[in-house]
């Protein structure tokens, strides 16, 4: 079966400060702020949707192809993606510009400072869908070059292809024709409930209206889990959270939720209600350790997991 997965693929750099930002901020000097905030480490982890969701679909045994761009430095991350069994083969590398980079800095109260460098992100990725079978493929655009967004979901729709739309932390640039566009016709619509409020509200229409646009609807809730709104019903199933034996970072879990929903996609019953489960047991994993590429598990260790909470199975 072709996965493919497309979105970014970044850096993501983490520091942190041993104090809190609001004891060096003075209120009433905002308009001339000027502040440094001396570090104790900075970590660098691999990251971008894309990214994220290849590497929990190779824990999952499955070889995804990633659609996306990346810069000059990206020889370390394609180690990584190589040594996991991703190919990155279909990654554009932009001589001129920098892989796309988060820089967060996080203080004692949880507060966080970022800064996000799109870089080689800002162009646009290429990939020959022609060389696709139709019937053997199934994609998620997940958010990260918004033209490779666009126009990748206007030719899955002429091919015939499944995809899932996932537009995520891209939403505030699209403008409600356009997603109503790449609503139109997905096999699966995920967003956690912020985001689908506010695609409701950017698009005019009601929740009922956006589970007549998407065969399937999911709405991630962190710990209260998940909801599905399938095949146009009104009827919601509700998947419940698996609880992860620590809670270290949340950040990427969504990611690996939705390798899990692929994994589950793939199986031979197609059961959308086992997918959405195998996407809250891979998002578990993912919450244990901080970084969106450190966690592991094996089909072992999956299953065991899933069992635990669903009783059965997962693959």
């Amino acid at each position: 079966m072709n996965i493919i997965v497309s979105g970014s693929v970044a850096y993501d750099r983490i520091m942190d400060f041993p104090g809190k930002f609001s004891d060096h901020i003075l209120p009433d000097k905002l308009h001339i702020l000027n502040v440094c905030f001396m570090i104790n480490e900075l970590k660098e982890n691999f990251g971008g949707t894309a990214g994220n969701i290849a590497y929990a679909l190779s824990l999952l045994d499955e070889r995804p192809d990633v659609v996306a761009a990346a810069g000059h430095d990206f020889s370390a991350y394609g180690a990584w993606l190589n040594k996991h069994g991703i190919s990155s083969e279909f990654i554009k590398i932009m001589p001129d510009e920098f892989t796309a980079g988060a820089y967060i800095t996080t203080d004692l109260a949880a507060n966080q400072i970022t800064a996000f460098n799109p870089g080689a992100m800002r162009h646009s990725s290429t990939f020959d869908f022609n060389s696709l079978d139709p019937q053997k493929t199934i994609a998620i655009v997940a958010p990260g070059n918004l033209d490779d967004m666009f126009n990748f979901i206007k030719i899955y729709k002429q091919r015939g292809i499944p995809y899932i739309f996932d537009p995520g932390q891209s939403l505030p640039a699209w403008n409600g024709h356009q997603l109503r566009e790449m609503l139109t016709g997905a096999m699966i619509f995920i967003s956690n409930d912020y985001e689908a409020d506010l695609t409701m509200e950017k698009i005019g229409a009601t929740f009922n209206d956006i589970a007549a646009m998407a065969a399937n609807v999911i709405t991630t809730k962190a710990e209260k889990g998940s909801a599905l709104r399938r095949d146009g019903s009104r009827e919601t199933v509700d998947i419940p959270a698996v609880t992860p034996s620590k809670v270290s970072d949340p950040t990427g879990a969504g990611d690996a939720y939705r390798a899990g929903l692929i994994k589950g996609l793939l199986l031979p019953e197609k059961d959308i209600v086992h997918a959405a489960m195998m996407g809250a047991v891979s998002a578990s994993f993912c919450v244990e350790v901080h970084g969106t590429q450190n966690y592991s598990f094996t089909k072992q260790t999956f299953n065991e997991r899933f069992r635990a909470v669903f009783s059965k199975t997962a693959y």
